[in-house]
């Protein structure tokens, strides 16, 4: 058995003379919580929809649970949950009775437990008093929640969540994030497409971020922080003065405002600094070695910001 839930070798796709998604190398392990961060048109979807079958690459491979796709199709999907670009269900049916036909479209599903499985949905995504309203009279978060309840009809060992936190409230995000971490610790992998930088700190294990339809990082979430370069902070009455003395050290990237001065250390020892920082006689009120956030990181690696609300 693979150790990847989710595998794909030069996944491309091509839109005329547009390359929506160009390369793509996931790995995505069993068990992992995996962030797929980009900014909104950076190829997060469309990856998305080639992996589950819904579009066909323009070139590369994939394979899902070990099966390669779409061959392997009829035989993983039914372990895969998903939700891609918003729920969509029949307007005139209640919330129950739309996943009660979802349910009984599955050719994999059990007629007998179906009632019993589709309220343990709705109930786990705070839907089970609602469940007999119609869905044209749901509000965006409530379809947001019915679309993770479809998704979750049946045991799955791999789901795909394409921003499903979106139209949430604060309350309704934090359960659906805390939702994740419970699918995880069940032993089911997910991978979750988001623009929120806060989702993935805090629900993520690992993370790959698109920018312009590359794949410009992958690794942990742990791994990612530890790349990240230390910058060096002086708390100092002459601001101007400390980032002088970063500079003639050898430190990058000094920039100075009232109060401080910080810079990236690179190979400069965090002891050299404050030496040479009381050796030219500039005051020193406080001094610190800091990691650059995933913030930085993420603009450094794509150019761009990151919605880091949520």
């Amino acid at each position: 058995m693979t150790a990847f839930a989710v595998e794909s070798c030069g996944l491309t796709k091509r839109f005329g003379r547009q390359v929506a998604v160009n390369a793509v190398d996931l790995a995505v392990p069993r068990g992992a919580v995996y962030g797929f961060l980009g900014p909104n048109g950076s190829g997060k979807t469309t990856t998305i929809r080639m992996l589950l079958g819904l579009i066909r690459p323009t070139s590369g491979g994939h394979a899902l649970l070990g099966e390669r796709m779409p061959g392997g199709a009829a035989t993983v999907l039914p372990r895969v949950g998903a939700l891609v670009e918003g729920p969509g269900f029949h307007p005139y049916l209640s919330g129950l009775d739309n996943l009660r036909r979802l349910d009984a479209a599955d050719g994999t599903a059990r007629p007998a437990t179906a009632d019993a499985r589709i309220r343990a949905a709705l109930d786990r995504v705070g839907l089970g008093a609602a469940a007999g309203k119609r869905f044209r009279a749901y509000s965006l978060g409530m379809r947001q929640r019915l679309a993770l309840a479809a998704a979750m009809l049946a045991p799955r060992d791999l789901l795909i969540l394409d921003e499903p936190t979106n139209g949430l409230d604060p309350q309704g995000t934090r359960e659906v994030r805390s939702l994740i971490g419970a699918l995880a610790a069940e032993g089911a992998t997910v991978l979750l497409s988001t623009h929120l930088l806060s989702e993935v700190e805090q629900v993520c294990s690992h993370v790959g971020v698109m920018h312009k339809g590359h794949l410009v990082a992958q690794s942990t979430l742990e791994d990612l922080r530890a790349e990240a370069a230390p910058r060096a902070r002086v708390e100092t009455d002459w601001p101007e003065d400390a980032a002088r003395v970063l500079r003639e050290l050898g430190v990058t990237e000094v920039t100075h405002e009232a109060g401080r001065a910080t810079g990236l250390l690179g190979q400069v020892a965090p002891e050299k600094v404050v030496a040479a920082l009381v050796h030219d006689g500039v005051p020193v009120r406080g001094f610190a070695v800091v990691a650059a956030d995933l913030e930085e990181q993420f603009v450094a690696l794509t150019g761009e910001g990151f919605d880091v609300s949520g």
